[in-house]
């Protein structure tokens, strides 16, 4: 069994490292013919934007298999010994703490190059290292506080029942929802600047939109999103009373309104179609078949990496095989996705028209850089969204 897991995440890497390989090559020959949507200099340089990510993902790919193996071989024994505390849950938390934080050290240097030399190069990224480490603190501060707890709570269950899986699924789920209830009064402020909106006229539309849609929020805001990177953005964030309309400032600057109430009506399709219900009750399958796997792997596995079936080594293979599931069951929920993004487009253009949503998606497209063409296996495990060539062409938008 130890032997089928190492074959399973082999073969994972090789999936994705294939299909990186077969977007790189497609966009290569696609940027290369005529235009569509971008002007031929910007549609060249999403181009080869998108490849530069590509080959990242390769090299990231190849660099998390030989990690795979390191942990495996030799790195949970290594730490296993140098963690012995008598309190078994004491011991699981600073042991899955030290994992994710050695990990996250050996992955910073992937993320300071995406963000200082890639972005910066095309224009995307505008932060600084100031912002950059602050808000790196935040979020290993937050991490270390409400990350504890929940591995208690995890390592408390493990412990105290035989399904724990069951009761640990239930669990995790609560917290879950807890967060985005809370996360843009609480969470996003910390590091993000809220603002009322100060335009009373887009207010006003705004609130029509919502009334008319039947949602009630707790207000529109809009965030310094500019002081990190000038992509275009807006989302309805919460739940129940913690709704609220969050605005990039650089849609703002960047949208006509009829056309920023468009790209909102879209969002408030989701809403109208109860899509939010849908995703939830769709993350919330996919994560039931992750506890149902982790909680009936055999002891097999743990014996064959020289360690013993503990909460915290339970835990670790928890956080190291749950994206190999999340990447098994992706096809499915990306078309379930995607179906719903072009039933929240035609809201979106009842709203504010079609002309108003598709000149919204052109010039998204355009500022964020967006290579409009994808490989169809791209498409199938990566893609919550249908191409904006495929939503315009539904809208009956001239492409």
């Amino acid at each position: 069994m130890f032997e089928i897991i190492l074959i399973i995440y082999t073969i994972y890497t090789i999936s994705k490292i294939y299909i990186s390989v077969m977007e790189s090559k497609f966009v290569a020959n696609a940027k290369e013919k005529k235009a569509i949507i971008l002007s031929p200099e910007k549609f060249k340089e999403a181009g080869e934007y998108k490849i530069e990510t590509s080959k990242i993902s390769i090299v990231n790919s190849l660099y998390d298999l030989l990690l795979f193996f390191a942990w495996i071989g030799f790195g949970f024994k290594a730490l296993d010994s140098l963690i012995a505390f008598e309190n078994g849950i004491i011991n699981t938390i600073v042991f899955v703490i030290a994992f994710i934080s050695i990990n996250y050290v050996l992955s910073l240097p992937f993320d300071l190059y995406q963000t200082f030399n890639l972005d910066k190069r095309y224009g995307f990224s505008t932060i600084d290292v100031k912002t950059f480490l602050i808000d790196q603190i935040k979020g290993a501060v937050m991490f270390l506080v409400f990350g504890s707890l929940l591995i208690w709570l995890l390592a408390f269950i493990i412990g105290s029942f035989e399904n724990w899986w069951i009761y640990g699924f239930g669990a995790v789920f609560i917290v879950i929802l807890f967060i985005n209830m809370i996360y843009p009064t609480l969470i996003a402020p910390i590091f993000n600047k809220f603002s009322p909106l100060d335009n009373e006229e887009l207010q006003s539309s705004i609130e029509k939109l919502l009334s008319k849609a039947g949602l009630k929020s707790s207000g529109v805001f809009t965030i310094d999103a500019s002081k990190r990177d000038k992509r275009l953005n807006a989302y309805f964030g919460g739940l129940g009373k913690s709704k609220r309309v969050v605005l990039y400032d650089t849609l703002i600057k960047k949208l006509e309104t009829n056309e920023l109430l468009a790209v909102l009506g879209h969002e408030l399709g989701h809403f109208k179609h109860g899509d939010i219900v849908k995703n939830i009750a769709a993350s919330g399958l996919m994560m039931f078949i992750m506890f149902a796997f982790f909680g009936n792997i055999p002891e097999s596995i743990f014996a064959g990496m020289g360690v013993e079936k503990t909460p915290y080594m339970i835990l670790i293979l928890f956080l190291l095989l749950s994206p190999v599931l999340s990447f098994i069951m992706m096809p499915l929920f990306g078309l379930l996705s995607r179906h719903n993004e072009f039933a929240a487009d035609e809201y979106g253009s009842e709203c504010e028209g079609k002309e108003a949503l598709g000149n919204a998606l052109k010039k998204l497209v355009d500022e964020n850089k967006s290579f409009p063409l994808s490989h169809p296996l791209t498409v199938t495990f990566y893609h919550t969204h249908p191409s904006v060539i495929e939503r315009l062409e539904k809208l009956g938008v001239d492409v």
